[in-house]
């Protein structure tokens, strides 16, 4: 390996980040962007004319690993047909939690990969880079380190934006509920909140760029306590309360949050706050007590059942999404059908719905009464039905309502623009590109398959 490929501040390199997984991901990956600009590197959109890729990496789906293996061969394939032509040989990252969770079978299986970081440990990039270049090997990095990699990292260069519009701002990483199913603890570590300034400081800078919408990111987010600069520390609430004081901001979302952390000031937030849109994800998982004390949930169905209707009292034109797993261990058809009844009771928007599928060093691997993979192909497809059929209504129900679309960009039609609603659907209306980034009342008019329709009912920006 060159050491000038590697270690140059001076000579522009190419830089390709490939990112599976959740928003969470996606942010890490603009922020690894930006720590490597400093050694030279700029992104490229194709991953044949980059000096180094980094391969930003999930563990929740099946297969993880095989996946990242699978696509490392093809990077392999690439570089080599790089050095053919003449260039250096291309630098292979792994990044993410496979990362983190795989490192050492990583470099066992693929001795040409270059460098491996875990989550935790990306604002020492430059740093692995440095010594893979000087020691010609390979480095990895999946410590837990003392310190919190925000701490450390530069101001981002750009935000992570649709159309510069909307924006991911991450507040808050890691988890300490350990669910039976879940391998988050074990790779992003424990919680972790960004100081309160740190927050303000990059929302401020995203919204001078352009944005006005921001949804905050973590994997509990609803647990941030953050230091507040004052000796105590802030929550969600109060920190959403500092965010929509910030002039041009006028969206606020979160995810994902768990309904255990789900207190008093939330909920009133969600009354008093009017840039709060009134979506929320909040992830149930199951319908049944048995089931979710197997899960570790730390809750009942009723207990979720109450943090809605407290919600929904706080405010009433809420809608909720939810993640489902159908066919842990030890599920009964009984067990099913309380799920079924829970989704049932409360109605949903929108969802995402999963087979289980064992994460290896999760608790729920182990156990005995694995359900047959038949089995959980029935009942998922009879859940994501139920599902739909919610979806559908939901949106059948917004024809004939007037919404404040905020607007990101052009449509696939000619003289078509499209936005967001307050509940995320895509909304398309004949206009001119005068819309993009106003908010402006629309009467809906039609229910699309995924999407709505409607007709602007003024030109000009609402609150």
């Amino acid at each position: 390996m060159h050491e000038a490929t590697l270690e140059s501040g001076t000579e522009t390199r190419k830089l390709h980040v490939i990112t599976w997984g959740c928003q969470m991901n996606v942010y890490d990956s603009a922020r690894m962007t930006d720590v490597l600009r400093p050694l030279g590197y700029s992104p490229v959109d194709e991953v044949e004319d980059a000096d180094m890729v980094i391969l930003n990496t999930c563990h929740i789906r099946e297969r993880a690993a095989e996946k990242v293996f699978s696509e490392l061969g093809r990077l392999r394939k690439i570089s080599d047909a790089r050095t053919a032509l003449g260039h250096d040989r291309t630098v292979i990252a792994v990044a993410g939690c496979v990362a983190q969770a795989e490192g050492e079978e990583i470099l066992a299986r693929a001795p040409y990969v270059d460098i491996v970081l875990g989550p935790q440990t990306y604002h020492r990039l430059p740093e692995m880079v440095a010594r893979a270049a000087r020691a010609g090997g390979s480095v990895i990095d999946t410590d837990f380190p003392a310190e919190t990699k925000f701490d450390f990292l530069p101001d981002a260069a750009a935000p992570q934006t649709d159309g510069n519009l909307t924006a991911f701002l991450t507040i808050q990483e890691g988890c300490d509920k350990f669910c039976s199913f879940c391998v988050v603890p074990y790779t992003r570590g424990a919680e972790t909140s960004r100081p309160v300034v740190s927050v303000l400081a990059e929302a401020r800078r995203m919204v001078e760029s352009g944005v006005r919408e921001i949804t905050l990111l973590g994997q509990n987010v609803n647990a941030y306590h953050g230091d507040d600069g004052d000796g105590g520390s802030e929550t969600l609430a109060g920190l959403a309360a500092k965010l929509a004081a910030i002039p041009g901001l006028i969206r606020i979302r979160y995810m994902t949050s768990h309904p255990r952390d789900v207190d008093q000031s939330l909920i009133d937030a969600h009354r008093d706050n009017a840039a709060m849109m009134p979506f929320l994800h909040l992830p149930v998982q199951s319908g049944s007590d048995r089931i979710l004390k197997a899960m570790n949930r730390g809750h009942t169905a009723d207990e979720y059942r109450d943090v809605v209707r407290r919600l929904r009292e706080a405010r009433p034109d809420l809608a909720l999404s939810s993640d489902f797993i159908v066919g842990h261990p030890g599920e009964t058809e009984q067990d099913f059908e309380a799920t079924m009844q829970l989704i049932r009771d409360v109605g949903f928007a929108q969802a995402f719905s999963f087979k289980y599928s064992p994460r290896p060093g999760t608790p729920a691997a182990g156990q005995p009464f694995q359900v047959d993979e038949t089995v959980k192909d029935a009942r998922l497809h009879r859940l994501q039905a139920l599902l739909r059929e919610q979806q559908d209504a939901f949106n059948a129900d917004m024809v004939g309502r007037v919404m404040p679309v905020l607007f990101t960009g052009r449509g696939r039609k000619p003289g078509q623009m499209t936005g967001r609603s307050p509940y995320l659907q895509p909304v398309h209306v004949d206009g001119s590109d005068d819309l993009i980034g106003q908010t402006v009342p629309v009467l809906i008019t039609q229910r699309l398959t995924n999407s709505l329709g409607g007709t602007l009912q003024r030109e000009r920006a609402c609150a």
